[in-house]
């Protein structure tokens, strides 16, 4: 009988993806997330560090627990995501326990760019006697919010004053 190996292979690195909202105010450093690998058995002999986009001044990490924590406001109209490459070592030999990896953390977006008209003030004027649905004009605006996350960047038009002349 042929005797089959069925040992799990091992998984390494163990994280979700990870997102942090813009413009946090708070005075205390903003959790992000946790690195960890599967061979860290809590008896603080890995040593875990980040290196990348940020790392060390915008993102720092508890080199024993893995938790990453932000150290300043960040603004997703400026930069909408952070590249960072973690990795595990031993505490005592320094000899790197996993690959070293590389992750991202995505700047979540809070609506607080209002939109700019493109052009402008707008102008118009309208034949009397025209019919209902006659064209005025044509307006643009945009927004400079994430339009794949929430509503932040829906625009919705109105007039607000009408005048008659």
């Amino acid at each position: 009988a042929n005797l089959v190996d069925l040992r799990r292979a091992k998984r390494g690195w163990v994280w979700n993806q990870f997102f942090i909202v813009e413009e946090y105010t708070g005075t205390e450093p903003l959790y992000v997330g946790k690195i960890h690998s599967d061979s860290d058995k809590g008896d603080g002999s890995i040593k875990y560090t980040i290196s990348g986009e940020g790392a060390g001044t915008v993102f720092i990490i508890d080199e024993i627990t893995g938790d990453i924590h932000a150290t300043e406001r960040l603004d997703r109209e400026e930069k909408t995501y952070y590249t960072l490459r973690a990795q595990a070592r031993d505490k005592l030999t320094d000899r790197p326990l996993e690959p070293e990896s590389e992750f991202i953390i995505k700047v979540q977006d809070i609506n607080d760019s209002e939109p700019k008209f493109l052009d402008g003030p707008y102008i118009g004027s309208v034949h009397e006697l025209s019919p209902v649905g006659t064209s005025v004009m044509q307006v643009t605006a945009s927004d400079a919010d994430d339009p794949t996350y929430g509503n932040s960047a829906r625009l919705l038009y109105t007039l607000v004053e009408e005048q008659d002349q």
